[in-house]
């Protein structure tokens, strides 16, 4: 049986169109990515499977019980991570975590081994106040409130946003723990890098899904020659390549930029030339790897031409 199951979801607000018929599904214990940009969809999908938010039309299924009409008997069996840090900021560590348990009539105790690696970094913090602990804390601390009722599926809205590096790192290595304890995660995040880390990926735009299978299957489906170009004068090298007639994207990539051409075969060095004559000499011109990301754009240029 799936742990997800959705089909033909569509939502809404007003004449915007946030989720555009969506059919998916998630296995269980599969770590799970929606990757997209801010207004794609990812939010508003995540509430309707969490029972937080109707859906206009369509069906989910979570652990097998519809979103809807089985929503009291769901609930217990979820944990929910929201994108803004939600808990009671005058509540300590402690507290927070000791109210979330009640709720669900349960006890920090009883499910302690779920979230003991997490929270022994903020034990030394326990008394502090929610409100007066760092982004990379207080993302910790809601994580365990979303586990201590030890949820069958866990749903994270963009986790890491506004997180530091390491903490990043960290948050991601305390999910595949989690996963390895049979825990099914769904994940939303904007950051392309951490598309890499799931199992499989949904890449969403504008409420629809653009492409979905494992991270290495996505980028292997990248089928066009990538350049990656720089110069000292970048503005000058992003106007000449936009002007160019064979152009189909330039987006910035680190110090480079990442061209596509509108041909599936052309020469590097007419490009060079193009570029030359435009009274551009200093600049670094190379074949490159796609990854996600490029994919990503790829696939978003496709995307704007359908009907």
């Amino acid at each position: 049986m799936s742990a997800v199951i959705v089909e033909k979801l569509t939502k809404n607000y007003g004449a915007i169109r946030a989720i555009d018929t969506l059919t998916f599904g998630v296995n269980p214990a599969e770590l799970f990515g929606f990757i997209g940009p801010d207004g794609a969809g990812k939010t508003t999908l995540l509430r309707i499977l969490t029972t937080l938010l109707l859906a206009d039309g369509g069906m989910a299924r979570v652990n097998g019980l519809d979103v809807v009409k089985d929503y009291k008997t769901l609930r217990p069996q979820i944990g929910y991570m929201p994108g803004r840090f939600s808990l009671y900021q005058d509540l300590s560590v402690e507290e927070n975590l000791s109210f979330f348990a009640t709720i669900f009539g349960t006890t920090v105790r009883e499910n302690y081994d779920l979230i003991r690696d997490i929270y022994v970094q903020l034990e030394p913090f326990k008394d502090r106040r929610a409100g007066k602990l760092s982004g990379g804390m207080k993302q910790k601390l809601a994580l365990c409130c979303a586990l201590v009722h030890r949820p069958k599926i866990l749903f994270l809205d963009e986790p890491t946003t506004g997180v530091d590096a390491v903490s990043r790192k960290e948050f991601w290595e305390m999910l595949k723990r989690l996963q390895q304890c049979g825990i099914t995660i769904l994940v939303s995040t904007p950051y392309m890098d951490e598309a890499g880390l799931c199992d499989r990926v949904a890449l969403i735009q504008k409420g629809r899904i653009l492409d979905i299978d494992s991270p290495s299957a996505v980028v292997r489906k990248f089928n066009q020659p990538l350049l990656a170009i720089k110069s000292s004068n970048t503005y000058q090298l992003i106007e000449l390549l936009r002007r160019y007639e064979h152009t189909r994207s330039v987006y910035p990539f680190g110090e480079y930029l990442h061209y596509l051409d509108r041909r599936g075969n052309y020469s590097m060095q007419e490009l060079q030339h193009y570029l030359s004559q435009n009274n551009l000499s200093d600049f670094v011109m190379k074949p490159a790897e796609p990854d996600i990301e490029d994919c990503f754009m790829a696939l978003m240029m496709e995307s704007a031409y359908e009907p």
